[in-house]
């Protein structure tokens, strides 16, 4: 896990800016920071590295590396990168390290880009200089669990990590994209495209690679995709036979994340997702393992997971390390400004704050990789969305009765529909049965395009799955998670977006995954052997969670009335309405805790967006 960043241009003091670059993300690579320089065609070539040591923590491990005449800056993990040395060592290749990044090189050297990308099973983004050809390949891993940005500035190509980064190398403002800054605004999305907040800054979109042709005039980047999460519905398989494929294919993508030379940890929150990776990771090491275990847990009784870290501890025979997430008001907007800073973009909530005081409490304890249960609910169809789209669907299908029973399952099992809400369903409900609510919207994001979020007409489930996990869901959870952990120097990974994972459960049978009132079903089967049947059942799961919500109803409100202030700069900039703004706010302040229609992100996102505005002003035009 590290930083990369790079700079193509035909000016002379391409490493002066570059390192412009290392400073500003420094954070993701605490061990080592390096750079090159080369040329090819007449361009000047500029590769840097900030190194967080995982595997082969020796000087052999530096980079940028080379290996015949070709350069690689890498960032991530090829976790089956021992399969891949042995093979590559029947075909005489040499190594010099134990890194898997030295690997990757020789696997790109000898096979070429495409045929080694199928190999690779791991998170990773990279640019890989081609002597041979002039050519360099900016590539990002099938899901984007690492991230990898770039922009075309006047005739230089600058890429990086971090958004930041880029911001800094180039010394120029830019402009805001009104389309992303509308999704947000409207509908709380994130990360659905390869823009960004500010319009020149692009991302290399997960399942693709660049290439750039040093011998162009130019500099530009050719997208490739090399890979879509599959969705085509596969036949139904014996429940028995399936649940045993996915348990054993579950524990060797967690075996996989388990290689590291330095400590590693789990995040558990109590929930089956967590709950199966720390039961996973004993069944691999055994009782003794020196993996470790971390929680959140809250004063608050209704926010707090501790009955269930706690049972699952003993399961396991296993200490927790618990992090209490609470903070003063005053603290609260001082976090938010600084991992906004880290987050590059506005931040969906106050739950990344706790995100970013857990991973920095793994730190303090020695923690450097840390397995998270991201993915999950996007393949086992767990949000409580999905229960709805399957009853849509069954509807559509004309399939009654199935419905009938769907319905009665799960109002036995006291499961999905007794937790829905109206606040944060309505997104996801046709406009003319949404509330009507103030449209905070300024002039300058009425033009957006909504995103369609519900399930349309001809898609099936399957389909709408694989878009949350290369656009409506996962990426947005991806994002935050790489920026609030690299912000500790910590790494994290996430076993169930292993893409033999993706590529079993999505296409799998609805049945698989939401039977008799449960979401999930497949995997809830196949971990009962190793988990508590309070947790293999459990109904009520909440995640990092806090009472933010509150928050900002009472304990905040000083402060966010400040960040509403007409003097506020989404309001010069015509993104947000004040006026509409008030309103709403007063209105959401005299809302019951469990009741009415506005919904927290309502009225955080805007708080979101002035709190980055502010942070990142001088950048914007």
């Amino acid at each position: 896990m590290c930083g990369i960043a790079g700079l193509i241009t035909r000016k002379p003091d391409a490493l002066a800016r570059l390192s412009r670059a290392e400073n500003v993300q420094g954070h993701r690579g605490p061990d080592a920071q390096s750079r090159v320089e080369l040329k090819s065609s007449g361009w000047t070539v500029a590769f840097a590295h900030q190194r967080l040591s995982i595997i082969d923590l020796s000087d052999a491990g530096t980079q940028p590396m080379v290996r015949d005449d070709n350069w690689i800056v890498y960032n991530g993990e090829v976790y089956n990168y021992l399969e891949i040395r042995a093979e590559l060592a029947k075909h005489g290749e040499r190594f010099k390290s134990d890194t898997d990044s030295e690997v990757v090189l020789a696997a790109l050297n000898r096979w070429g880009i495409e045929e080694a990308l199928d190999k690779f099973n791991g998170m990773f983004a990279f640019a890989w200089f081609h002597a041979a050809s002039s050519k360099v390949f900016l590539c990002r891993d099938r899901v984007g669990i690492k991230p990898l940005n770039f922009c075309l500035d006047g005739d230089d190509l600058v890429f990086a990590s971090e958004q930041k980064a880029i911001l800094e190398v180039s010394q120029r403002q830019f402009t805001l994209n009104y389309q992303v800054l509308g999704e947000f605004l409207y509908q709380s999305q994130i990360e659905t495209s390869p823009s960004n907040f500010l319009d020149e800054v692009i991302k290399v979109p997960a399942g693709h690679y660049g290439v750039v042709h040093l011998s162009e005039n130019m500099a530009k980047v050719d997208l490739v995709r090399y890979w879509t999460p599959p969705f085509e519905t596969q036949e139904p398989t014996d429940p028995a036979d399936l649940a045993e494929e996915v348990r054993e294919l579950f524990i060797d993508a967690v075996r996989l994340r388990l290689r590291s030379d330095v400590p590693v940890g789990v995040l558990l929150s109590g929930g089956i997702d967590s709950s199966a990776i720390s039961a996973a990771v004993q069944h691999i090491l055994g009782r003794d393992s020196s993996v470790s275990l971390l929680s959140a847990v809250s004063d608050h009784k209704q926010f707090d997971e501790s009955p269930f870290i706690d049972l699952m501890a003993s399961h396991l025979g296993r200490e927790v390390h618990k992090v209490q997430l609470e903070f003063s008001p005053e603290r609260a907007f001082e976090l938010l400004e600084h991992v906004t800073w880290h987050n590059d973009q506005p931040v969906g909530g106050f739950s990344s704050v706790a995100h970013y005081l857990l991973l920095q409490r793994a730190r303090e304890i020695g923690i450097t990789v840390v397995l998270s249960g991201q993915g999950a609910d996007e393949l086992l169809c767990g949000y409580r969305k999905y229960y709805m789209f399957h009853l849509q669907q069954l509807i559509r299908e004309r399939r009654y009765v199935d419905c009938a029973t769907a319905i009665a399952r799960s109002l036995k099992e006291r499961t999905i529909l007794s937790q829905l809400n109206i606040r944060e369903g309505k997104r996801y409900m046709p406009r003319f049965l949404a509330p009507r609510e103030a449209d905070i919207g300024g002039e300058a994001v009425r033009g957006y395009t909504r995103l369609e979020l519900r399930l349309p007409r001809g898609m099936t489930i399957q389909e709408r799955q694989a878009l949350d996990v290369s656009r409506f869901s996962v990426p947005a959870l991806l994002h935050y998670e790489d920026r609030m952990s690299m912000a500790s120097s910590r790494e994290i990974r996430v076993p169930f977006l292993d893409h033999r994972m993706i590529e079993k459960l999505i296409p799998s049978s609805m049945e698989t995954k939401i039977k008799s009132g449960w979401t999930k079903h497949v995997f809830r089967k196949a971990m009962e052997p190793l988990l508590p049947k309070r947790i293999t059942w459990r109904r009520d799961k909440m995640g990092f969670d806090n009472p933010e919500s509150e928050w900002l109803k009472h304990k905040l409100r000083p402060t966010v009335l400040e960040y509403f202030g007409e003097d506020s700069l989404m309001f010069k900039l015509n993104i947000v309405n004040r006026r509409e703004l008030l309103r709403k706010y007063e209105a959401y302040c005299k809302q019951p805790a469990t009741g009415g229609t506005i919904w927290y992100k309502d009225i955080f996102n805007p708080l979101a967006i002035e709190v980055w505005l502010r942070k990142f002003e001088r950048y914007v035009a």
